[in-house]
């Protein structure tokens, strides 16, 4: 969580410690609990505690027990849409990568939340045809509004949804067997939301008996511990780094001290925001050149197969190297850090609308 000490030491002496690591032996003399989507939080990690407040950095909150926080009168914040652009270029990339010609190709978007919604706009802004399923949306709020099944023949597939296991619309597999097996041998799906809503199990046994159809992974079930016989089979794997951008971790991070602030009452200073600096120039020939300039998540594919390879078979190991990759995740800018010259380009309402800085 960057600017976490720079924010918070304000108040208090700061612990920092890594995420999985995170026991309740820690906590007991703690006042505050600051996480991200990898430590579990719940009554087996407070009970006992002292902790008054959780602030997650993160858009989700699939990994916090919230009936619990109300039950012991615990604040809870999180950071809904702090990095959901960093998630749309994440999407992007992935699409320059696997199916160049996309502008002429149409989009399926299940759930059209923080990131679908963006997503959605973008492609819209860009012509771009669109379906959109979310049963929690009328087609007053979206026009592109379709069935499940008509979404799912869309030539690329993104996923965007939370992961709900109960409800009229559970989201847990989602993409089941069935499902999967119904999608054509030229589309591309994208994971980039949560890796319950698609069955691993079934994708990879499809992809052994010879399913054609172009997969990029995020987010994987039983994480850290992933599938490396599917990460085999996919066209790009990246260990659930989509919205790790700097400016969305700064987002996430300032959107929880927001509410730290409202909720103690105490007064603060405002971190410095050194991230923000002059764009840095480009000078594209076409959109594709210009997405993959700024962020090739082969480049991502690329650390995650090296880093799986010297794995090997053993899980602890494997588990290890996912969380390793994510600790050491190199500094990603978002577009809206580099800028086109407004007297070089034909193209400018085009990277106007995927967030280019314009000179």
């Amino acid at each position: 969580m960057p600017l976490v000490a720079e924010l918070f030491a304000q108040f208090a002496d700061i612990q920092l410690l890594a995420g999985r690591d995170i026991k309740r032996q820690h906590l007991m003399d703690a006042d505050v609990l600051l996480v991200r989507s990898v430590t579990r939080v719940d009554r087996a990690l407070l009970e006992g505690t002292k902790i008054k407040f959780v602030g997650s950095a993160t858009i989700g909150t699939d990994h916090i027990d919230l009936d619990y926080l109300r039950q012991e009168a615990v604040q809870f914040a999180h950071a809904p849409g702090c990095n959901a652009e960093a998630v749309v270029q994440y999407d992007l990339s992935v699409i320059c990568r696997l199916m160049p010609e996309w502008q002429s190709k149409t989009v399926g978007i299940i759930g059209c939340g923080n990131v679908g919604g963006r997503l959605y706009s973008k492609l819209c802004e860009l012509n771009v045809d669109c379906l959109v399923y979310d049963p929690f949306l009328s087609p007053t709020a979206i026009a592109d509004l379709a069935e499940l099944d008509r979404v799912l023949g869309c030539d690329i597939i993104c996923l965007h949804t939370p992961l709900t296991r109960s409800g009229p619309f559970p989201t847990y597999h989602l993409l089941d067997a069935s499902r999967l097996a119904a999608i054509g041998p030229d589309a591309l799906i994208i994971n980039a939301g949560r890796g319950e809503v698609v069955d691993n199990r079934a994708l990879l046994e499809l992809f052994q008996n010879g399913a054609e159809f172009k997969v990029a992974l995020d987010v994987w079930e039983n994480e850290p511990g992933i599938d490396t016989d599917l990460m085999g089979f996919v066209s790009l794997a990246t260990p659930h780094i989509a919205g790790y951008s700097l400016e969305g971790k700064v987002n996430g991070t300032e959107m929880v001290f927001d509410a730290f602030k409202q909720w103690s009452g105490l007064t603060a200073n405002k971190a410095s925001k050194t991230v923000y600096k002059a764009p840095l120039l480009l000078q594209p020939t076409s959109v594709n050149q210009a997405i993959l300039e700024c962020y090739d998540v082969a480049d991502d594919h690329q650390r995650m197969l090296s880093a799986m390879a010297e794995a090997g078979s053993d899980q602890a190991r494997v588990a290890q190297a996912f969380d390793q990759l994510r600790k050491d995740y190199p500094v990603r800018r978002e577009f809206s850090y580099y800028g086109i010259e407004r007297t070089t380009e034909e193209n400018l309402a085009q990277y106007h609308s995927l967030g280019f800085a314009i000179l």
